[in-house]
């Protein structure tokens, strides 16, 4: 059957493209046409098997004309198990255009990268035909996010009261014979069978109905789910009970026992497990929620009138009011206040702003007025940004989760068949045609697929959650496995073990005229330390004195003049005399990697400043925590030997690597061994952080530092560094902890519901007890993964 597909393609320039582009296409076994469109940049191409879209993207991303892709998000209702997030991927990518498709159980999403223009609404549609409502996530109707949740709550609460009565009938009477006796004396047991009947049969119509009307059609498709094993065994128990209550003849008198209360209970238990997955997911995937409520709806401009936000441009001015949520990015141009950064950094506290500075949409204005120049809107600003990347960490798949999907593919079609095996065992081996079906529904019933799928999605849904709570942002999930497994950690110096600006750390002597005289000519100098000499003089209070005639002596320094006297501010090469004391300080600081600036006047220098960029305040605490995890740190740097070892020896860390170029330093993480993580902040950075088994990128530095990072530290803290290692850990043994909960729950209790322990004693496992196991299972694996938001380090 011939389909089509449009690319959208990179590199077109002239006429020569279009027909290499189109010969390219033409090549591939199975095209029928090519058609490209230079104006437009488009490819259309019909074609049939064996062709398919991403052989045609491959080559022509080889040609020279790669295919751009897009991703859309689906929202899609109905998936209970791993068998259902298989389903669903595999009819996503038989559409025509899919490059791939990610479902998540956790977030009940659809991720798809399109190599055309698959039409959304083709998708959703298909995925629909499949037994799944699903639908484009930003058309999807506004809803109250616990809805879902209070129906299946309104659900669970009308089964146990249609079901109560039936388990008291029957449970009871077993419990208490004087019970059991007064029941049959006053009622009599066809009657009481028939009441049964009645409410049982309310019971799957009503509450149960769910598992009926998704479980059956999938069954007939011969793509079984969890559901349909809950339909199959609720089923089977009502039919044989119906039979037992109507049609006794057909029963032979022994096995003449009714399991009404079996089929409503298995439905209230699954129903009130399901309705705590539900509080479960909800808090779960909580973080996201609350990124994007964040977002205010409106903004005010410097008129007074408030508009949408959305309707928002780079350039237009609004106002921001005391206590008010920022509503965009922007650059305040008027105004003084602090920000709650906090939703940004996680650091609590406030952080002054003025004319100049730039703010974040999302984040708290404290006590004072601004306004602010729009800079991003929509989809470009830094919390759409932090959203979006947390939104696909969440949605993405581990290694490990490759094994389960392989499993579970399998999984219910093989408990179908051990429970018709079970069946037929006990009907050929064991006491009667009861004993059968108590046994083969319970086999059904306990089998849980939903703990299996759940294992890994919701630890790394909770886990880069509580991540983003902190600051670090996992930009693709398999980094989260990654992270974990690293031997050692590689820094880079300059912004990311330091502060990344120099400031003055002593001057000798400590004199506010010279300093004053200092930071005149600093004033309007470019050199490199200027910005230190004028920073601590304005923290200190002191005004820069007026100079004139300022002169930039290329190699040496700076000078200019005072009341006719020259002033001189830079090496000790400027000056014809540099007192002792001062030689003694300079070599001092020098040999610490710090730099000197001299200031004197008429060649006589009078005061030494040394200037140094330290160390933040998190970095040395990072690597004594970095050691304490058995992670060696080495520093990867640019930087000159002497300052290098300096920094490295107020931080502890021993393995420094200095007078590394930047592509060169890719190189030095190699050369390391082992799976080693990189950070850094700078441009010069980004080979070695694409390089390194993981990298971490300061969020505090270049956009092209951040974009080669695997992970983003927005507060800029080494610190960040050990949480996301620690958290990443923390993850890891909590899916290995649902995996093998979920993995060895099935493996033993399958084979008690069967009636393993009966030939030796032990019981048979009543459907009832099946069904509340079952049900507990997934709240297990959710309630474990829940554990992660209350992480620290």
């Amino acid at each position: 059957m011939s389909k089509t597909i449009r690319f959208h393609l990179e590199g077109m320039t002239c006429a020569s493209c279009v027909a290499r582009a189109e010969r390219v296409l033409r090549a591939q076994d199975g095209v029928e046409s090519a058609s490209v469109n230079l104006a437009a940049e488009t490819a259309d191409v019909a074609f049939h098997d064996p062709a398919t879209p991403d052989a045609m993207a491959s080559a022509l991303s080889k040609a020279g004309y790669p295919a751009r892709q897009s991703t859309v998000t689906l929202a899609v209702e109905g998936m209970t198990c791993a068998a259902c997030t298989g389903r669903v991927e595999r009819v996503l990518k038989a559409q025509a255009g899919v490059a791939s498709a990610t479902a998540n159980l956790a977030t009940r999403q659809a991720q798809v990268v399109l190599w055309g223009d698959a039409d959304p609404a083709t998708l959703a549609a298909a995925v629909t035909r499949a037994g799944y409502q699903a639908s484009l996530l930003a058309e999807t109707p506004a809803t109250d996010p616990h809805g879902e949740e209070r129906r299946l709550w309104r659900q669970t609460a009308l089964a146990a009261a249609l079901a109560a009565p039936v388990f008291v009938a029957e449970m009871g009477g077993h419990a208490f014979p004087a019970f059991h006796h007064w029941l049959h004396m006053t009622i009599g047991l066809p009657l009481l069978w028939q009441v049964e009947f009645v409410l049982a049969s309310l019971t799957l119509l009503l509450p149960g109905r769910r598992f009926f009307v998704k479980g059956l059609p999938a069954l007939a498709r011969l793509s079984p789910d969890m559901n349909s094993l809950v339909a199959v065994g609720t089923l089977a128990a009502w039919a044989y009970s119906s039979v037992v209550t109507f049609l006794p003849s057909l029963i032979p008198e022994p096995s003449r026992a009714v399991y009404f209360e079996a089929a409503s209970v298995i439905v209230a238990l699954i129903l009130l497990g399901r309705s705590l997955e539900a509080r479960a997911r909800g808090r779960a995937g909580a973080a996201i929620a609350r990124l994007v409520g964040l977002q205010p709806k409106t903004a005010r401009r410097v008129d007074g009138t408030e508009v949408a936000v959305a309707l928002l441009v780079p350039g237009d001015l609004i106002l921001i009011r005391p206590g008010e949520r920022l509503p965009t990015d922007g650059e305040v141009t008027m105004g003084q206040s602090t920000v709650d950064e906090s939703m940004l950094t996680g650091e609590p506290l406030p952080v002054a702003k003025g004319p100049g500075s730039t703010v974040t949409g999302g984040t708290v204005n404290g006590t004072g007025a601004m306004t602010v120049r729009v800079s991003a809107v929509g989809a470009h600003t830094v919390l759409a940004r932090i959203t979006a990347m947390v939104a696909e960490a969440q949605g993405g798949k581990l290694p490990v989760q490759a094994l389960v999907d392989r499993v579970t593919l399998w999984f219910v079609p093989v408990v179908m068949g051990l429970a018709l095996l079970t069946t037929l065992l006990w009907l050929a081996f064991g006491p009667g045609m009861a004993e059968a079906l108590v046994a083969g529904v319970a086999v059904l019933i306990i089998a849980c697929p939903c703990a299996m799928g759940l294992a890994t999605p919701v630890s790394i849904l909770v886990g880069t959650g509580r991540a983003a709570e902190l600051g670090v942002l996992f930009r693709r999930g398999e980094a989260l496995q990654r992270l974990s497994e690293v031997t050692g950690v590689a820094f880079d110096k300059t912004g990311t073990l330091t502060e990344g600006h120099p400031r003055v750390v002593a001057m000798l002597p400590d004199d506010a005229g010279l300093l004053a005289m200092a930071a005149g000519v600093e004033a309007q100098s470019e050199h490199p330390l200027a910005g230190a000499i004028l920073a601590e003089a304005a923290a200190r209070g002191i005004p820069p004195a007026a100079i004139a005639g300022f002169q930039a002596l290329p190699g040496r320094g700076a000078q200019g003049q005072i009341g006719g006297v020259t002033v001189q501010v830079g090496s000790a090469r400027l000056f014809e005399q540099v007192p002792q004391a001062l030689a003694d300080f300079a070599a001092t600081a020098q040999s610490k990697g710090q730099g000197v600036l001299f200031v004197g006047r008429a060649g006589r220098a009078e005061a030494a400043i040394a200037v140094a960029d330290q160390p933040k305040a998190g970095a040395a605490p990072a690597v004594q925590a970095l050691a304490a995890l058995d992670l060696p740190a080495t520093m990867i740097t640019g930087d000159a030997e002497a300052t290098a070892r300096a920094i490295a020896a107020d931080l502890g860390i021993a393995d420094v690597r200095a007078g590394i170029l930047p592509e060169g330093k890719a190189q030095a993480v190699a050369a390391l061994g082992g799976k080693v993580a990189f950070v850094g902040d700078g441009i010069n950075d980004a080979p070695a952080l694409a390089a390194a088994e993981v990298g971490l990128a300061m969020g505090t530095g270049t956009d092209v530092a951040i974009e080669a990072g695997e992970v983003v530290l927005m507060r800029g803290d080494p610190m960040g560094v050990v949480d996301a290692i620690g958290l990443s850990r923390a993850v890891m043994r909590n899916i290995r902890q649902n995996l093998i909960w979920a993995f060895g729950y099935n493996a033993a209790l399958i084979p008690v519901a069967a009636g393993a322990l009966v030939p030796f004693g032990g019981p048979q496992l009543s459907p009832m007890l099946a069904a509340g196991a079952m049900a507990l299972s997934s709240v297990f694996v959710l309630s474990n993964a829940l554990r992660l938001k209350r992480w620290r380090r």
